[in-house]
C-alpha cells in the first residue's frame, strides 16, 4: 500500500461506513485496514485512498467531522 495515504481513522465501523459512501460520492475510491482484535474489538479501522486523491479527501474528512 504503498502508493496509499491514511485519511481517516475510527473505532467505530458505522464511522467508516459513513465516510466511505461520502468519498464514493466525489468518486474517490477507498480501502479499508481493520485493525480490530476479534476477541476484544478493540483498535482502530482506517481508511486509505490513492495519493491523488489524498488533498480532496482531506477536504471531505474535515467538513464531515465525524
Amino acid at each position: 500500500m504503498e502508493d496509499k495515504v491514511e485519511i481517516f481513522s475510527a473505532t467505530d465501523m458505522y464511522k467508516i461506513s459513513i465516510m466511505q459512501e461520502m468519498l464514493a460520492e466525489e468518486h474517490i475510491e477507498s480501502y479499508i485496514l481493520d485493525q480490530k482484535g476479534s476477541e476484544l474489538l478493540i483498535g482502530e479501522i482506517h481508511i486509505y485512498v490513492d495519493k491523488k486523491d489524498e488533498s480532496r479527501a482531506l477536504e471531505i474528512v474535515k467538513k464531515h467531522k465525524l
